[in-house]
């Protein structure tokens, strides 16, 4: 079984993921669910797979670490790869990546986000767990420079996501490994460039977010991502990924050049067959900034929960908003992560609320009873009494 065969496979499938493993079949993510399908792959093809997409150049790097990150174009399909060593061999963790350009409407977010992208410096950070959709907001608000300022704009990614076209921007998109060893180097680097804005494609480590925060702190808009399950952790993550003896001056330097925190997880919407991203909004208030100079971010979620008026949002309250919402983008079937054809209502662009039946008028229409799946007659209550419902049933 060859690599093309596979992606082609979950191309057709509309899936978001493969994963390959020695002796098991290979398993595609489709809307969230892991679906096996095909023959099972031997040990040694799945290393030899491995090989052919390495090369033999790298391939001693990967025997020393255990694992390669790449990014391919496999059955015209953008791939971002990352090969592991685990107990029964080598094996592969793929993400398919999507053509179509990312915009706030499009991902079907609140329109306020957009607002998030006049700072004209700071720190906006966008967390969520794996899988979540942070990658797709960070380009929609990205893209929404693009397309509204003549702004000088570097993205550091590992690997390039969503490719960029320039409208009112100028775009430069680095990918590490490919242009340049590091993030550390790149965001080295983009301080010679004369960047307006930055955007960083993953914050793992101490010194990646070192150089993050200086960068926000010298007048730069710099967008990130980092894997949290809320806002406030997202923070707590970040401070905690540097010694303790540092920490303070750490949580200091966050609360000054703190812009916003995008939290946000992706829920399956049977009615419109596609998921759709729920939000979190952090705005940094004096309070907020208070807080996070102190480190005691467990007081920041009550200024959430009333901060509407400064553009904050809790996930009950933009789950709220989502349900009272009727203009829905739906994407074509083929840019888009879906269940199996059967399980997928018609596509539609607004969605219809439940609500409950008013008190039926004495002069409205009579209503016909109504039959049971069981066969039973059920009869809803009519002003007319008992002998006018047995006159509409014979």
């Amino acid at each position: 079984m060859k690599l093309s065969a596979i992606v082609a496979a979950a191309r057709d499938r509309h899936a978001s993921d493969i994963h390959l493993e020695p002796g098991f079949p290979p398993a595609f993510r489709i809307s969230s669910q892991l679906q096996s399908a095909g023959e099972p792959i031997s040990r040694d093809d799945l290393t030899a797979m491995a090989m052919e997409i390495i090369g033999d150049e790298l391939w001693p790097e990967f025997e020393q670490r255990g694992s390669f990150d790449l990014s391919r174009t496999v059955e015209g399909v953008r791939l971002r790869i990352n090969v592991l060593q685990t107990s029964r061999g080598t094996g592969m963790a793929i993400r398919l990546l999507s053509t179509f350009q990312a915009t706030v409407e499009r991902l079907n977010l609140h329109p306020d986000l957009k607002k998030l992208v006049a700072n004209p410096h700071g720190l906006i950070l966008v967390s969520g767990p794996t899988g979540s959709g942070k990658s797709s907001t960070l380009a929609a608000l990205i893209q929404e420079i693009n397309q509204s300022d003549a702004r000088h704009i570097v993205t550091i990614e590992h690997p390039i996501e969503y490719q960029f076209k320039p409208i009112k921007s100028f775009i430069r998109q680095r990918e590490v490994g490919r242009d340049t060893p590091s993030f550390e180097q790149a965001l080295l680097d983009a301080m010679r460039e004369d960047p307006d804005v930055l955007m960083v494609g993953e914050m793992r480590d101490p010194e990646t977010m070192r150089l993050t925060l200086n960068a926000s702190e010298t007048g730069h808009l710099v967008f990130g991502t980092i894997h949290s399950s809320s806002a406030i952790e997202a923070l707590q993550r970040l401070v905690a990924a540097f010694p303790s003896e540092i920490q303070n001056s750490i949580a200091a330097q966050l609360a000054d050049c703190l812009a916003a925190v995008v939290c946000q997880r992706l829920r399956y919407d049977p009615h419109l067959g596609i998921r759709l991203p729920e939000c979190e909004v952090l705005m940094p208030t004096h309070a907020v900034k208070n807080f996070i100079r102190r480190s005691e971010f467990f007081q920041i979620n009550s200024v959430i929960e009333t901060g509407a008026d400064h553009g904050m949002w809790t996930f009950a309250r933009y789950r709220s908003w989502m349900a009272n919402r009727r203009d829905w983008y739906i994407p074509p079937k083929d840019q888009r992560d879906q269940m199996a054809d059967e399980a997928v209502p018609t596509k539609r662009a607004t969605v219809s609320q439940t609500s409950t039946t008013p008190n039926t008028p004495a002069d409205a229409p009579a209503k016909s009873p109504k039959k049971s799946l069981g066969g039973r007659i059920e009869i809803e209550p009519d002003e007319g009494g008992l002998e006018k419902i047995l006159k509409r049933l014979t």
